[in-house]
């Protein structure tokens, strides 16, 4: 076994020192291998992909990137090779979701989809298609990290006791500062849209089924041409493979109804638009589909008259006619928060449970703009808005319900946030100890260039 193990070391030394000469990325520049951990490579383009998204995220490296974001990614590999030991998967609408999140904040970070696109192009040479599969693979690489993470910190409990003598316990400048929140109701109103346009959706639709059937032009052509949904026009239509609890129900009903894959589906009305879906495979529970995204164009007129509406209905509400919940539930668009009194969900949030409460950043950018500048209890005049959830431009008013500005804890007022700390901390040390135990069993190999670095952890290097 000993010589097994010291082969394998060698096999792998020389594939890094091979591999470091000769990798070619696609745009024809030299690639370089920096680390190997286990039978795993670290590339210098991947460092340099994760230095440049930490900067447009606006997170500091406290170090030389060289040294702390590979260090960061060899971590993430020990954590996912041990999920693999231990078989754990991530579900992939966990994955879709995380891709949407992602995705969406790429977008508010650079202003557009169009802008993200180019960024990705520019600086990594990617495509959308593969904008789209890095994403996914992150993803799910990430969400798996977290998993392995919660199976390894599962069992800590934090009692009120350690809550009470951390907090008594910690210097006076050292003691938490928790950020400016805010809790938010909305009100939506999505213009209605004239028959006139939904019956030229539909026939334009019904027009590329033809050409489809009489065999004129494949479905993946059309859908590269024509569809609206653009993260997956660029892949000839293709939503891959898909639960049902993940599809708007409109659209998971027709497509787990297919059976036939040169065939093309009746159109269907989702929350998104109108579709045409063809199958591509069926595995179980899941489905593959790639269908065309037609989505019906709201006039300049209808969007002014949106607006005039919910100013009109913001002035009855701030004259005591009725209050901002009663008109939520009777009158918003918006399904996600009708129900529940207008009031926003957080579900960017870090925190275990659902919240009501965002940090300023954490708000659609639209909202954020808004409710910046008001007063607590005040109703703001009529705005228009991109839904992040369908991209459909909306008209919006929300009322700022309450906001918590940034201070120093108190065991009082922020006893939860304060035991998020205390276990954080536990967490933290438990993992640290878990990385440090893996590193000894674990081959690494660091280039020499990449080796004069201090460490968090120090048992990388092996005398």
């Amino acid at each position: 076994m000993k010589r097994f193990m010291i082969f394998r070391s060698i096999i792998l030394s020389l594939l890094a020192v091979l591999t470091s000469i000769t990798v070619q990325a696609q745009d024809n520049v030299i690639d370089e291998v920096v680390w190997v951990v286990g039978d795993e490579a670290i590339l210098k383009s991947e460092v340099e992909e994760a230095r440049l998204s930490a900067l447009y995220e606006g997170r500091k490296i406290d170090g030389d990137p060289n040294c702390v974001i590979p260090e960061e990614i060899a971590v993430q590999k020990l954590y996912l090779h041990q999920a693999r030991l231990d078989s754990i998967e991530v579900p992939d609408s966990e994955v879709i979701q995380q891709v949407d999140y992602m995705t969406n904040r790429w977008i508010q970070m650079l202003g557009s989809r169009e802008k993200m696109e180019e960024y990705f192009f520019e600086n990594q040479n990617k495509t959308p298609t593969q904008i789209r599969e890095s994403l996914r693979e992150n993803a799910r690489e990430g969400l798996t990290v977290q998993k392995m993470q919660q199976k390894l910190v599962g069992d800590i409990k934090i009692t009120p006791a350690e809550v009470r003598r951390y907090f008594k316990d910690l210097p006076q400048d050292s003691i938490p500062f928790i950020p400016t929140q805010v809790e938010v109701q909305i009100i939506t109103a999505q213009p209605k849209i004239p028959i006139s346009e939904i019956e030229d959706v539909k026939s334009r639709l019904r027009e590329y089924t033809d050409r489809v059937q009489n065999g004129e032009i494949d479905f993946s052509t059309l859908a590269r041409l024509y569809s609206e949904d653009r993260g997956t026009a660029v892949r000839g239509g293709e939503t891959d493979f898909m639960g049902k609890g993940v599809m708007d129900p409109s659209y998971a009903a027709v497509a787990f109804s297919l059976q036939d894959p040169t065939k093309v589906s009746k159109i269907v009305e989702s929350e998104y638009g109108f579709h045409i879906i063809q199958l591509i495979e069926k595995r179980g529970d899941r489905v593959n589909t790639r269908h065309i995204l037609l989505r019906p164009k709201v006039s300049d007129d209808d969007l002014v008259n949106a607006c005039l509406r919910l100013d009109s209905i913001a002035n009855d509400i701030r004259g005591d006619k009725f209050t901002f919940d009663q008109a939520a539930i009777a009158l918003s668009h918006d399904k996600d928060t009708r129900n529940n009194n207008g009031l926003m969900v957080n579900t960017n949030s870090m925190d275990a449970m659902a919240t009501s409460k965002f940090q300023m950043q954490e708000l659609p950018q639209d909202i954020a703009k808004i409710i910046d500048n008001m007063n607590v209890g005040e109703i703001s005049k009529a705005f228009t808005m991109i839904n992040e959830k369908d991209g459909k431009e909306v008209c919006a008013i929300v009322k700022l319900k309450n906001r918590i500005d940034g201070h120093k804890a108190t065991i009082a007022d922020d006893y939860q946030n304060l035991k998020e700390i205390v276990l954080n901390k536990r967490r933290g040390e438990l993992l640290e100890k878990w990385v440090l135990e893996k590193q000894k069993h674990t081959y690494v190999r660091i280039n020499e260039n990449w080796k004069n670095c201090d460490f968090k952890y120090p048992g990388w290097i092996k005398d």
